[in-house]
């Protein structure tokens, strides 16, 4: 994605493939590269099966592995998975998870970035009005689910977008048990 202010000025490379590729071509295997995946698919993609082409094209470019937006829909990251390993794709794709603790931000930043929130979290969260205890409560639960189903689930891993507050993702962690190393499998 281009920074903002940047206008049409995308300079020699305009798309992440491209990127990929110029690094693979210019330093082989030294870097590790993951670039994003969208399981509710980029907002200005043309159409989901353009999205995907476009994930694919990032992955035959010299991808390692990925990590996605991140969403409150298990269902739609385990679908992604399933086509996109339909198409050949084989490299590991991390959930992104970004802990609910402001329901006002919440919307607009998902606004922005075309990441859904599925109607019974946005009803709850709205019930909870300014409580800001009870939606970092609710928040909570529901991620913390979320986590256990992907891992459960066989998910590669779990990243969080800590949106700078780490206490949310850690009490997330601490609920997973992931603290506990014995739990955790190399």
């Amino acid at each position: 994605d281009l920074p903002s202010g940047m206008g049409g000025s995308a300079g020699e490379l305009k798309y992440a493939n491209e990127l990929v590729e110029f690094i693979r071509e210019h330093s082989g295997n030294h870097f590790n590269i993951e670039v994003a995946a969208y399981p509710e698919f980029h907002p200005q993609a043309p159409s989901a099966e353009e999205d995907l082409i476009n994930f694919k094209r990032k992955v035959d470019a010299g991808a390692n592995s990925s990590i996605t937006q991140y969403f409150y829909n298990v269902d739609s990251y385990f679908y992604f998975i399933d086509r996109v390993e339909a198409m050949g794709v084989n490299i590991p794709v991390v959930p992104g998870i970004m802990p609910i603790t402001n329901y006002t931000n919440l919307v607009r930043f998902s606004d922005m970035c075309g990441a859904e929130i599925p109607r019974w979290i946005r009803k709850q969260l709205e019930a909870y009005g300014d409580d800001k205890a009870s939606i970092l409560k609710f928040g909570e639960e529901v991620v913390t689910r979320m986590c256990e189903q992907l891992i459960d689930a066989g998910a590669p891993g779990i990243h969080f977008y800590s949106m700078n507050q780490a206490e949310p993702s850690l009490k997330i962690w601490d609920n997973l048990g992931l603290s506990d190393k014995e739990k955790i499998k190399f």
